[in-house]
């Protein structure tokens, strides 16, 4: 979100480097906790289905490249059918939006 708010600010520059330090923290921490597992907590569930729907927006930061079980982690919980309805379903709102305005 900072790239595209922040962007034109005089601190903008000197603020990234700690936001992207906080999100590797916490991508250590998740990663941790996933280990060698298929899912976060046991059997695939709604939690997994947004984390990996929050995980794809890092998708070409190269924040994400570090750490190959959460990326196989989401190409998991895309995989899914669930997950690619929910895709989908959110997809059409966001498409009737912007052709209704």
């Amino acid at each position: 979100m900072p790239k595209y708010l922040e962007r034109d600010k005089s601190w903008y520059e000197a603020r990234m480097p700690m936001l992207d330090e906080r999100v590797d923290r916490r991508l250590i921490e998740l990663s941790d906790h996933l280990g060698d597992s298929d899912w976060l907590d046991g059997a695939f569930s709604a939690g997994d289905l947004l984390m990996v729907t929050v995980l794809r927006r890092l998708a070409g930061t190269g924040l994400l490249e570090r750490y190959p079980n959460l990326a196989a982690y989401i190409a998991r919980g895309e995989a899914r059918p669930a997950y690619q309805r929910a895709f989908a379903d959110q997809l059409a709102v966001f498409t009737r939006t912007q052709q209704t305005g």
